[in-house]
C-alpha cells in the first residue's frame, strides 16, 4: 500500500498536497462540517441577539414619558437629591423589571442612568440587586451606546459576568439619557454552541482520521526536506553564515529563496551596525528580560562601559540605579509605553551629561514584543548655551529695571536740586516756607517710588493654605471701595472650591487690579467682578471695568516696571500682579480698547504645591 503511494504521488509539495487532500471523500465531508457548524452558530447567535434586543424594547416601551423625563433630570444635584431621585427611579423601574426578568429565565437585564452614572434597576432583584446603584466601568461598552445612540450587542466580561450583552439607548426627544441591556450567561450561549459544534465534529470526524492516515503515509519524504530546512534555520539565528542544504524540488526552491535571505539580512545587519557606530546619539538594546544585546559606541562613551563587559548583562549594570533609564525601559517591556525625550542626567566621573532619552518597544513580525531600546541624545552643550542665553536675558532685564528706576528718581532729585539751588541764596524765610512743602513732596515721592521698589523686588517665603477665592475678593472689595462711588457688581460662583495659595499675596494682587480699574473709571463708572471655574480645573477671576481703556501701544507695555499710563503712578502694580500669579502657576491676560473700558482676568490652578518665593505684599 505504502510503495504503491509513493509511486503515484508527484515530488513536489504541490503535488503531495493535492494528493493527500484531494481525495474526494475528505474535502466534501470537512467543508461540509465547516459550514454546519459556521450556520448553526451564527444562526444560534442571530438568534439570541433578536431575543435580547427584543426584551429591550419591550423595557423601552414600558417608559412613558414622565419617566423619560424623571431620567433626564437627573443632573445636577446635590449627593441627598441624587439619592432620593434614585430611590425615586428603582421603586417606578424594578417592579416591572423583576417581571419581564421573570418571564424569562437565565435573562439579565434593567436601566442604567446617563445622569445619574448608576445602574437603576438589574433583574432579578433577588440574584442582582447587589449591583444597582453602581457606576459602569469607564470602558464598558454601554458608554459607548450612549454617546453614539446606536444599539450594540457584546460579548465578554461585564458586571455580571461573562455574558451577551444586547444594549438599547434610552432617548427622551433628541437627547441620550440612558440605556437598557438584556444579556445571557456566556455558559448558556457556549454550551449550546457546544452541541452543535460536537455534531460537526463527529460528522468531520471519518474523513480527518482517513486524511490522517493518508497525510501520515505521505509525509515521510516531506518530512526528511523540511527537517533539514528546520535545522538550518535554527542555525541561522545565531549564524547568519549557515547554508541550508537545497534538495530537489519546491522545498529545494524554498531553501535556495532562505539563502538568499540570509544574505541580504547579512547585508542589511552590516549596513546598520555602520550607521550606529557612526551616529552620535547613544543607543542601547534589550530584550524582554532587559538583557542588553547591542550598544553603540556613542552610548558606551556616555555611559562609561564597555560592549564586551554589559552585553549579555541585565540593563542595571549598564545604567546603574538611574531612575530615568529604569522607568523607561519598565514602561517600554511591561506597558508597551514609548516615550520621546524625557530630560535626564548622567553622573560620570568629574562630570554630569544633561541627556534627552527616548525610548521604544523592538517587535517581531506578529507585532510581539521583542525587546525595548532607548536612544540616549547629550544635550549638554544646549543646555550650557541655554544658560547663558538666559544669564544674558535677565542681565538685559536688570538693565531695562535699573534704567527705569534712574529715570524715576531723577526727576524728583532735579527738582529738589532746583529748589535748594533758589533757596540757598535766598534769606527771605517766606520763601523758604513756600519752597520747603515742594522740596518735602518731591523726598516723599522718592521713598514712595524707593518703597515700592522694595516691595516688588524684595522675595519672601511663600505662605501657601488653602483658600476662598470669593472670601478674599469680600475682603479686597470692602478696602478698597469703601469709599468710592463707584457702582461694583459682583457675580461670585457659589460653587468656587477651596484653592492652594498665599492669600495675601493674592489680595494684593486683587487690590492693585481694583485700585487701577478705580482710577479708569468716572465717579459714576461701573466696575464687574466674577469668579467662575472652567473646565480643566481651573478658577477663572475677572475683572471688567466701563473706564477709559488702554491704548494698543500701551497694552504691550503693561506689564513692564516702571510703565504707567497715570502721571503719578509708578508702573509697579501691574508688574507685581504678574509676578503673584506667576508664582502661583497662573496666567494673567488683559484685554482692552481706548474709551470701551478694560478686562484683566485671572487663571489660578487649584492645586500646585509650588514653593518659589513670591513679592512681599
Amino acid at each position: 500500500m505504502a510503495s504503491f503511494v509513493n509511486r503515484i504521488v508527484p515530488d513536489t509539495i504541490r503535488g503531495k498536497l493535492l494528493a493527500i487532500f484531494g481525495v474526494a471523500v475528505i474535502l466534501p465531508i470537512i467543508v461540509a462540517g465547516v459550514l454546519m457548524e459556521r450556520e448553526g452558530k451564527s444562526a444560534l447567535l442571530h438568534e439570541k441577539a433578536q431575543k435580547l434586543f427584543g426584551i429591550t424594547r419591550t423595557l423601552d416601551l414600558y417608559l412613558d414619558d414622565d419617566l423619560r423625563k424623571l431620567l433626564a433630570d437627573a443632573g445636577g444635584m446635590s449627593q441627598e437629591a441624587r439619592q432620593k431621585h434614585f430611590k425615586l427611579l428603582n421603586d417606578k423601574l424594578s417592579g416591572f423589571t423583576d417581571i419581564v426578568a421573570a418571564a424569562y429565565p437565565g435573562i439579565g437585564l434593567g436601566y442604567y442612568s446617563k445622569a445619574l452614572d448608576v445602574i437603576v434597576t438589574y433583574g432579578p432583584s433577588e440574584q442582582y440587586g447587589g449591583a444597582i446603584g453602581m457606576p459602569i466601568a469607564a470602558n464598558h461598552p454601554g458608554r459607548i451606546v450612549m454617546k453614539t445612540g446606536q444599539e450594540s450587542i457584546e460579548s465578554g466580561p461585564q458586571v455580571r459576568g461573562s455574558i451577551m450583552n444586547a444594549m438599547h439607548p434610552i432617548k427622551h426627544g433628541d437627547e441620550i439619557i440612558g440605556y437598557i441591556w438584556a444579556n445571557e450567561l456566556s455558559t448558556d450561549v457556549e454550551r449550546q454552541i457546544f452541541a452543535i459544534d460536537r455534531a460537526a465534529i463527529w460528522v468531520s470526524g471519518a474523513g480527518i482520521l482517513l486524511g490522517t492516515i493518508l497525510a501520515f503515509a505521505l509525509s515521510r519524504g516531506l518530512d526528511r526536506d523540511i527537517k533539514s530546512v528546520t535545522r538550518g534555520l535554527a542555525q541561522m539565528r545565531t549564524d547568519l553564515f549557515v547554508k541550508i542544504p537545497e534538495p530537489v524540488g519546491e522545498i529545494g526552491e524554498i531553501a535556495i529563496e532562505i539563502n538568499g535571505m540570509a544574505r541580504a539580512l547579512l547585508d542589511a545587519r552590516s549596513v546598520t551596525e555602520r550607521i550606529l557606530h557612526s551616529i552620535a546619539d547613544g543607543v542601547v538594546a534589550v530584550d524582554r528580560s532587559s538583557r542588553v544585546t547591542s550598544i553603540n559606541p556613542a552610548a558606551q562613551k556616555m555611559l562609561d562601559v564597555k560592549a564586551q563587559d554589559v552585553i549579555g548583562h541585565l540593563s542595571d549594570l549598564v545604567f546603574g540605579e538611574n531612575y530615568i533609564f529604569s522607568r523607561l525601559l519598565l514602561d517600554a517591556l511591561e506597558a508597551g509605553e514609548e516615550h520621546t525625550d524625557i530630560p535626564g542626567e548622567i553622573e560620570l566621573q568629574g562630570a554630569s551629561l544633561h541627556v534627552a532619552v527616548s525610548s521604544n518597544v523592538l517587535r517581531d513580525s506578529s507585532d510581539r514584543t521583542t525587546g525595548a531600546v532607548v536612544v540616549i541624545r547629550d544635550l549638554t552643550e544646549q543646555s550650557r548655551l541655554r544658560t547663558q542665553i538666559m544669564r544674558a536675558d535677565r542681565l538685559a532685564g536688570l538693565g531695562e529695571l535699573m534704567a527705569g528706576v534712574a529715570h524715576e528718581i531723577r526727576n524728583p532729585l532735579t527738582s529738589i536740586r532746583g529748589f535748594m539751588q533758589f533757596l540757598e541764596t535766598c534769606d527771605d524765610l517766606e520763601e523758604w516756607k513756600k519752597y520747603s512743602p515742594l522740596i518735602i513732596r518731591q523726598v516723599d515721592s522718592l521713598n514712595t517710588i524707593i518703597a515700592e521698589l522694595l516691595e516688588f523686588g524684595k522675595p519672601r517665603p511663600p505662605t501657601i493654605l488653602f483658600i476662598q477665592i470669593n472670601d478674599l475678593l469680600r475682603e479686597v472689595l470692602l478696602l478698597a471701595c469703601g469709599k468710592s462711588s463707584a457702582h461694583v457688581m459682583q457675580d461670585l460662583s457659589p460653587d468656587m472650591p477651596v484653592i492652594e495659595g498665599d492669600g495675601e499675596s493674592l489680595k494684593q494682587a486683587f487690590l492693585n487690579i481694583i485700585i487701577n480699574a478705580l482710577q479708569a473709571i468716572e465717579r459714576a463708572g461701573r466696575i464687574e467682578i466674577s469668579t467662575s471655574m472652567q473646565p480643566n480645573g481651573v478658577a477663572l477671576i475677572r475683572f471688567k471695568d466701563d473706564g477709559e481703556g488702554i491704548t494698543e501701544e500701551d497694552l504691550e507695555k503693561i506689564f513692564d516696571p516702571f510703565y504707567s499710563t497715570k502721571p503719578n503712578g509708578t508702573g509697579l502694580g501691574l508688574a507685581m500682579v504678574h509676578r503673584i500669579v506667576d508664582a502661583h502657576y497662573g496666567t494673567v491676560t488683559i484685554t482692552s480698547k481706548r474709551g470701551e473700558g478694560t478686562e484683566v482676568s485671572l487663571r489660578l490652578p487649584l492645586l500646585h504645591h509650588r514653593t518659589d518665593e513670591l513679592p512681599a505684599s
